[in-house]
């Protein structure tokens, strides 16, 4: 069974640190490029991020270019996303998704493309 699990989420303060987790089953995370999109409360889903499989590149949103990081441990079949210096305007419910050409960060949220998608986990950014 395929199946992507997102974690890491939880309530931090603005300038805080959070680490998210997309744990994959049934099939090797690593062959497949990986995307993070969020929704907020009546806002239209956003691309956060993408990590390429083909040369391991990565891309950013310009509103998260700089503070956070995408990255693999193969080891652990985990795609991670490092949030650092959080806003409030960060709030969302954060999803991973297989997204072979990472459309996530290169088309409208219409246009995405994506295999397979997990559930989500809320990242709450207030003091």
């Amino acid at each position: 069974q395929v199946q992507l699990v997102e974690s890491g989420g939880g309530l931090v303060q603005p300038g805080g640190s959070l680490r998210l987790s997309c744990a994959a089953s049934g099939f090797i995370l690593d062959y497949y490029a990986i995307g993070w999109f969020r929704q907020a409360p009546g806002k239209e889903r956003e691309g956060v991020s993408c990590l390429s499989n083909s040369d391991g590149s990565t891309y950013y949103a310009d509103s998260v270019k700089g503070r956070f990081t995408i990255s693999r441990d193969n080891a652990k079949n985990t795609v991670y996303l490092q949030m650092n210096s959080l806003k409030p305007e960060d709030t969302a419910v954060y999803y991973c998704a297989t997204d072979p050409t990472c459309t996530v960060v290169r088309a409208t949220p219409d246009n995405w493309v994506f295999g397979s998608w997990g559930q989500g986990t809320q990242v709450t950014v207030s003091s």
